[in-house]
């Protein structure tokens, strides 16, 4: 990374440092000055060359941090994350988030929080048809594009459908369509919602951003429901698009 970037920043004017240093980082990432992906200096050699306290590139990197701008890597240092262009998603196909991601030249990943076999609760029986306390395959995971995180997604299937979630690596429906299982249709229920702390910590947002809450319950073939997601997407990078048809008198 070249150093001029930073002997570059203007700090001058009113209000705290940091908030000033912060600014001028953030527009350096907008602005492509620093690419996606690009490690950060030290905290100690970003201090020197700007001419400021550890103590404001600490505060500054912080909240660039929960923003979703940088990210922290243990034991590798702070990188860039520069969100792509906004991300419409169609709403009259079925995809994947692995679909969606390939499609728009991303690479997908998941960061895996849970992924196991349980009993199912009321909500997953009523929703999969399942008798009370039926064992269900559950997967959570933070979906990534390019290493930025985009969205918590928690799926649910029957034991049946799934018996090995463990198995299951990056996307859910290839690995059912491994075991001839295809998804033919799926009802889905959109609305708007705050993330919590907890949320918006895996997204790398400020608690309370807002998000698009998204539950899906998707049919095989035969009509049966076989998956039950709800997907919490960061509204500052995905767009939902209708293709609407009017229906009255010409």
């Amino acid at each position: 990374m070249a150093v001029r970037v930073f002997q570059d920043f203007d700090i001058s004017g009113d209000g705290p440092i940091y908030r000033r240093l912060k600014a001028e980082l953030a527009k350096a990432i907008d602005g492509g000055k620093l690419a996606h992906g690009e490690a950060l200096p030290p905290e100690r050699d970003l201090a020197r060359i700007v001419g400021v306290s550890r103590v404001t590139v600490r505060r500054a990197i912080a909240e660039l941090t929960s923003e979703g701008f940088l990210q922290r890597r243990h034991g590798a240092g702070t990188f860039v994350l520069r969100p792509p262009a906004r991300i419409e998603q169609p709403l009259k196909r079925l995809t994947s988030f692995t679909e969606d991601m390939q499609a728009r030249g991303l690479t997908p990943r998941s960061h895996w929080l849970e992924r196991g076999l349980y009993a199912a609760s009321a909500e997953e029986a009523e929703a999969l048809k399942l008798a009370r306390n039926a064992a269900v395959a559950r997967l959570s995971r933070i979906r990534l594009g390019d290493d930025l995180p985009m969205a918590i997604e928690h799926s649910t299937l029957p034991a049946d459908i799934l018996e090995r979630p463990d198995l299951v690596e990056t996307s859910l429906y290839a690995a059912l369509a491994e075991r001839g299982i295809t998804m033919a249709k799926a009802t889905e229920r959109i609305t708007a919602c705050n993330l919590t702390a907890e949320q918006a910590a895996l997204l790398t947002v400020s608690p309370g951003a807002p998000a698009l809450a998204i539950s899906r319950t998707g049919f095989d073939a035969g009509g049966r429901p076989v998956e039950l997601t709800r997907t919490y997407y960061r509204s500052d990078i995905y767009d939902l698009v209708a293709e609407l048809t009017y229906a009255g008198d010409p």
